[in-house]
């Protein structure tokens, strides 16, 4: 039975990350609005730091394996978050940026990756060693802080 090792897991992560900053320059080239083209730009600057964040993590995690209370569990769940991630879908960020009808749309759009990214990454935080959590304690902080923006630009927006 093959089993996903939390190295697996943040590449993914980095990957999503990846994903992100693509969907949020896409988002930001098609912005009419002043205010969402400079939200979304500063979210792909912030997808670009979290990824080189999980390029820094990855160094550290080899061989280590989640505790499980039976086998398989843990591979089972992972793959169930993984599969769900919109980014796991088979449109590219761009193309999904393009779905958008307007920055209503485009905003949920990004709240709906951010909640993703979020459940994610708190699973991410116990995959990996106790040394690596603090640094995804400040991820997730981060994703809480970017659906709230994101939340406070629509209202603005209403």
């Amino acid at each position: 039975m093959w089993f996903f090792r939390a190295r697996e897991v943040v590449d993914f992560a980095r990957q999503i990350e990846r994903r992100g900053q693509a969907f949020y320059r896409a988002l930001a080239a098609k912005a009419a609005n002043p205010q969402v083209k400079e939200l979304f730009a500063a979210l792909a600057e912030e997808e670009k730091a979290h990824e080189d964040l999980f390029g820094r993590m990855l160094s550290g995690l080899e061989g280590y394996q989640p505790p499980e209370s039976y086998p398989g569990e843990y591979q089972e769940y992972v793959q169930a978050l993984l599969d769900a991630h919109v980014f796991a879908r088979d449109l590219s960020p761009e193309e999904l940026a393009g779905r958008a009808a307007g920055p209503g749309e485009a905003l949920d759009m990004a709240i709906g990756f951010e909640k993703d990214s979020l459940v994610l990454f708190y699973e991410l935080r116990f995959l990996v060693p106790e040394q690596e959590r603090a640094a995804v304690d400040n991820l997730i902080r981060e994703e809480q802080r970017h659906i709230r923006q994101l939340a406070a630009q629509k209202r603005a927006l209403a």
